[in-house]
């Protein structure tokens, strides 16, 4: 929010800061990362990595420090696909293939040095690929089913799915314009207003 730039992360463990309207504006290779989604904050962004950690990049130094989350069991089948913010805490969306009883939430608290699962939530969402926290609803992106959720953390329930048009959904976020950004797995973000999703 305050530079009014985009960070979109790969699987080859690289980050790029394009402009909204796409222009590459700086690359780092972090190194050998799985990297699934993002947080932004004012001194550091921190990655999602799909086998289990979490990454902490320093916005001015890319200085990196990765923080292994204990106590649930990660695999191909079942890797970290996106992460979003609400407070204190961490929420990451668990990828489930075809069963929704491994669809969930890990809800987690970190610190300078550690991570700490809070609980645990089954969303039931399908190949969960992206997630983003806006407006006190968490949007979740399924590629699988080319929809994407708005998700009530409060009663634990999917309040609304929309259709998308079918492509490899891997991320999501908002600008402060009425925009949604997607991010595509082949290696574009496709850019909506809220309104042609009939987002409030």
């Amino acid at each position: 929010q305050n530079t009014d730039t985009l960070i979109v992360a790969n699987d080859e463990g690289s980050m790029y800061e394009i402009t909204p309207k796409g222009e590459i504006i700086s690359r780092h290779k972090l190194g050998k990362y799985d990297l699934e989604g993002v947080i932004c904050e004012n001194d550091k962004v921190i990655f999602a990595v799909e086998g289990g950690s979490l990454l902490k990049v320093n916005r001015k130094s890319f200085k990196i420090q990765e923080l292994k989350i204990n106590g649930f069991k990660f695999n191909k089948k079942s890797g970290i696909e996106g992460i979003a913010k609400i407070g204190d805490f961490y929420y990451l969306s668990i990828q489930a293939k075809k069963k929704k009883k491994n669809a969930k939430l890990l809800i987690v608290k970190i610190g300078n040095n550690y991570t700490k699962i809070k609980d645990i939530i089954n969303h039931g969402i399908i190949d969960s690929a992206g997630m983003e926290y806006h407006n006190k609803k968490l949007y979740i992106v399924s590629d699988k089913k080319d929809k994407l959720y708005i998700y009530n953390i409060k009663t634990n329930s999917v309040e609304k799915k929309i259709k998308l048009d079918k492509f490899a959904q891997e991320g999501i976020t908002f600008d402060n314009s009425g925009n949604i950004f997607l991010a595509d797995d082949d290696g574009a973000v496709f850019r909506y207003t809220k309104k042609e999703l009939g987002i409030k």
